[in-house]
């Protein structure tokens, strides 16, 4: 499958304060979970050709001989995310490279490290050119067989030089053969010791499917995300990292609908229970894309560990005929939750996730500082 063809995710903002604004707000809504779907064609002109070229064996050009000017950044973004940002009235979104491309299945480590380089590049310039709308979250040089002890310098880098909040972390670099040690294995634990260090925590999120048993939006994302819970309830990952914080998105995918199932798997095995285990480890989002999934979602998983999310301008990008929305616009479904109180919201779009991604207040308090 051509990367052009891959399918993906993408997200959302408007301006600050915490106040009220124009949508009537009185705290800020931020998306947690965007992905730069819209790239610019420099960048996927250099992944092509690198594609080609690994899968050749083959030397490929450098990312630096490819050229991505900010005015190419500008359009795929205001005409994109910035705009689907302000009309759905939200505030800032936490943006990373778009998961499927990140294609960690293809080539060495040398093929991702360099394609990682260069994701992530984008995402900053995105964030410096419009730093009250996007924070950036980093891609990880992932590679099947390799030392999960390489992705370190890139996370290093990414939270120190570009200010990055986050990264994500692929449970299964080989692409939908899922022939790595599960995210429990301590063959992670120094990237877990890493992440702890820096305060950052990784939402787990594969990327293309390469299987093709296995639609990558359809299916290999709501399996990952089903599996990497299922791993975390039969081990004792967070006595080990108390202060690891993972974020699984897509709604915890088949966990909400299956809860009664996982509660009872985890008592039967002895484990922690789920509501336990997830309190200060364990979060899942909002990218469900019809109301009653979101009402299901936040009736059986405690408000505390949703954070707001939309993908949007990526797996689902139609018009709901039901109701005239866009799928995606995943806001509309939590206004419309009447068992919820306003605290709850509030915990949902604003306050859970600053407590998760404590990078987000700094960078929003050094951009507001900037501005005076």
């Amino acid at each position: 499958m051509s990367w052009l063809k891959m399918t993906m995710i993408s997200w959302s903002y408007k301006p600050l304060p915490i106040s009220i604004h124009k949508h009537g707000k009185k705290h800020m809504i931020i998306d947690c979970h965007g992905h730069y779907t819209t790239e610019p064609a420099g960048l996927k002109d250099f992944r092509a050709q690198q594609v080609e070229a690994a899968n050749a064996k083959q030397a490929w050009k450098p990312w630096s001989s490819f050229k991505v000017s900010d005015d190419d950044i500008r359009e795929t973004i205001q005409k994109n995310q910035l705009k689907k940002q302000q009309e759905r009235g939200t505030d800032v979104t936490i943006f990373s490279p778009r998961a499927a491309g990140m294609g960690h299945h293809i080539g060495d480590f040398k093929t991702s490290d360099e394609w990682t380089r260069a994701s992530n590049e984008m995402i900053y310039r995105v964030t410096e050119l419009f730093p009250e709308n996007f924070i950036g979250v980093a891609q990880l040089p992932q590679t099947p067989g390799a030392d999960p002890k390489t992705l370190i310098p890139e996370i290093e880098r990414c939270v120190k030089e570009y200010g990055f909040v986050g990264v994500n972390l692929n449970p299964d670099p080989s692409g939908g053969h899922w022939n790595s040690a599960p995210l429990t294995d301590k063959i992670w634990y120094p990237v877990y010791e890493k992440l702890c260090e820096l305060d950052v925590p990784a939402m787990v999120h594969v990327s293309m499917s390469c299987n093709p048993s296995f639609h990558t939006t359809g299916a290999h994302y709501i399996n990952a995300d089903t599996t990497a819970f299922m791993q975390l309830i039969m081990s004792d990952l967070f006595k080990d990292f108390p202060k690891l914080r993972l974020i699984i998105p897509h709604g915890g995918g088949a966990v909400p609908f299956h809860w009664g199932r996982y509660r009872g798997l985890a008592l039967q095995n002895k484990k922690t229970p789920i509501e336990e285990m997830m309190k200060n480890n364990v979060w899942f989002d909002t990218c469900v894309y019809h109301k009653p999934g979101m009402d299901l979602l936040t009736k059986v998983v405690p408000i505390d560990n949703i954070l707001f999310a939309s993908e949007m301008i990526g797996a689902v990008q139609i018009e709901d005929p039901l109701t005239g929305h866009y799928f995606d616009d995943t806001k509309r479904y939590v206004d419309q939750l009447s068992h919820l109180t306003g605290e709850d919201k509030k915990k949902i779009f604003e306050t859970n996730t600053l407590r998760v991604y404590p990078g987000v207040k700094k960078r929003l308090d050094k951009v507001a500082a900037k501005k005076k």
